[in-house]
């Protein structure tokens, strides 16, 4: 990244202490670009990631927007590729250093930094990370599968709830949510950076599993709180109108049901996941 700013009618360099637009108390110094027009190709990338919840897959990267997210990754040891940040971001000196983790920093307007967000109230903040390469299946990881999970929000809502339990391993089927996509990494709050995540798998793969396939289901023969769960297992969480595909519910060991006295004909498959998750890593 060149420690010089370009002046708007595209003359020579002036020195990196070049202001920005608009902000005169905040230089950008050396190794930090500003952005003041909406076409700029890193802006119209992030709108290109954000066109699609599989646009990452495309790109081989993933834009993750707040605070929260960013200091996650760090926090796991990540490293991000490109830092965006808006004016009034760039202001506060605990972001400002945040986003100085990564080796190219661009900072730009309120206004355009809104214009790459999808969130109603923009972070002013965030990171392009390059999309991880997934890890070979580890046969006897505790794992969480998911089979055709189709609302973000339910699968980054399991993602964290994985992390949370000790169930390292997520192995999506096809026809699942984009693990990476922008609601997913919301929804998640920031657990993708303790897991190993792989997506796109056809159900034969479930065979290289050495521990123990558990569902829950309305029919299940066993309350969870009275079957044995077995440590490490493998959560199977299915579709969340049609549940479990025939082929994959074939190959659990035990199906459980959740007692619910009141009364209600099923839960939330998040919710779901969450308890019977919970109940795992209580009971090792």
């Amino acid at each position: 990244m060149s420690g010089h700013a370009r002046s708007e009618r595209g003359g020579a360099p002036r020195p990196a202490r070049d202001v920005l637009a608009g902000s005169p108390d905040l230089p950008v110094g050396r190794g930090v670009d500003r952005i003041t027009a909406r076409d700029n190709p890193l802006l119209v990338r992030l709108r290109k990631l954000q066109k699609s919840g599989t646009a990452y897959r495309r790109a081989g990267e993933v834009w993750i927007e707040g605070e929260h997210l960013c200091s996650a990754l760090r926090a796991r040891g990540g490293e991000p590729l490109q830092a965006l940040v808006s004016e009034s971001a760039w202001s506060q000196p605990a972001l400002r250093a945040l986003v100085q983790a990564a080796p190219r920093v661009a900072v730009t307007t309120d206004v355009l930094f809104a214009g790459v967000s999808e969130l109603p109230s923009p972070a002013g903040i965030g990171f392009v990370v390059a999309l991880p390469e997934p890890p070979a299946l580890a046969p006897q990881a505790a794992s969480v599968v998911l089979d055709r999970l189709q609302d973000a929000g339910n699968v980054g809502s399991i993602l964290r709830s994985a992390a949370a339990f000790g169930f390292r391993q997520v192995l999506a089927l096809e026809g699942c949510a984009g693990l990476w996509s922008p609601k997913v990494l919301r929804a998640a709050m920031g657990a993708h950076f303790g897991l190993d995540l792989i997506e796109g798998l056809q159900a034969d793969a479930l065979q290289a599993l050495q521990v123990p396939l558990l569902a829950a289901s309305v029919q299940g023969a066993s309350s969870l709180h009275d079957a044995g769960l077995p440590w490490p297992c493998a959560w199977v969480f299915g579709h969340e109108g049609q549940g479990l595909a025939p082929d994959v519910a074939a190959r659990c060991a035990l199906s459980v049901r959740i007692p619910q006295p009141g009364g209600e004909e099923s839960l939330n498959v998040a919710a779901a996941a969450a308890i019977c998750l919970y109940m795992s890593g209580a009971a090792r």
